[in-house]
């Protein structure tokens, strides 16, 4: 496998020689200390495209790499506190619809949005009428959220849904990826219909079709099955009410949770 410490270090010597052994500044102001990082990320990746497209999730030099790949409208897999993930930039129309292709989705089955915090939600989904207590007892952790769409969000995104899900994961890389690059529209990794995956070696098939894959260091034993359950889908768009769309991972706890604000069940 590529998660080693050493694999990185000669990839970052590989783009070294390949960029001649400089480091140019030309971009990527707004960001602060990552700004160097992100100055160079994108002649790294334009070096190594035809070398290999693997990353560990460790570091600002990758995370500058995940931003770069997604500013390129590239699609890049990402591991997640469930399973892992394709994502691409939700202001990205060419990207989404590249989404939909790798993973030979239906166009009218929506895809959710990764944010970097929970008080970031409000941007993307209407949450006038849920308290900000639940709101930070849910985000983060392995739970989608689905809230009444605002106009901010592209439209080319589930065009015919005026709802979104939202999701916040406990896993600090896609955050802080998110952070940076903004929303991202995320989905498993995998063919549709087909087994989620909770490690990259099990979506070998795509890696020819994606523009970066960032390996975790996590290492997987058989109790690991247990996130291949994904996250729990929490439908929140009607106040004083939820539905729960999928039980997934931490859905006892959030019924628990959400009967405390006195919510009314809305069974299937």
């Amino acid at each position: 496998m590529l998660q080693s410490s050493m694999w990185s270090q000669l990839a970052r010597l590989k783009c070294y020689f390949l960029l001649g052994g400089k480091r140019t500044i030309s971009y990527a102001k707004e960001v602060g200390p990552m700004s160097t990082f992100l100055n160079s990320a994108h002649e790294e990746v334009e070096a190594l495209k035809w070398h290999s497209n693997h990353w560990m999730c460790k570091g600002k030099r990758t995370l500058a790499v995940a931003v770069a790949l997604l500013q390129k409208n590239e699609i890049i897999a990402v591991p997640t506190d469930t399973i892992y993930g394709l994502a691409c930039l939700v202001s990205s129309t060419s990207a989404i619809e590249k989404l939909y292709e790798i993973k030979k989705r239906d166009v009218d089955k929506p895809l959710s949005i990764c944010v970097s915090n929970f008080k970031d939600v409000q941007t993307w989904g209407v949450v006038d009428h849920v308290p900000i207590s639940l709101l930070s007892w849910l985000l983060p952790g392995p739970y989608t959220i689905i809230l009444k769409r605002t106009p901010a969000l592209n439209p080319a995104l589930n065009p015919n849904h005026d709802t979104v899900g939202i999701r916040v994961p406990h896993h600090k890389f896609i955050r802080r990826v998110t952070e940076i690059a903004g929303p991202l529209a995320l989905t498993s990794a995998n063919i549709s219909n087909e087994p989620s995956c909770i490690c990259a070696s099990e979506f070998e098939n795509l890696w020819n079709k994606l523009g970066g894959i960032f390996h975790s260091s996590k290492k997987f034993d058989k109790a690991s099955n247990y996130f291949r359950q994904g996250s729990t889908i929490i439908d929140l768009t009607e106040p004083g009410r939820y539905k729960i769309i999928r039980y997934g991972i931490g859905a006892k706890n959030a019924e628990n949770r959400l009967k405390l604000y006195n919510k009314e069940y809305i069974s299937n």
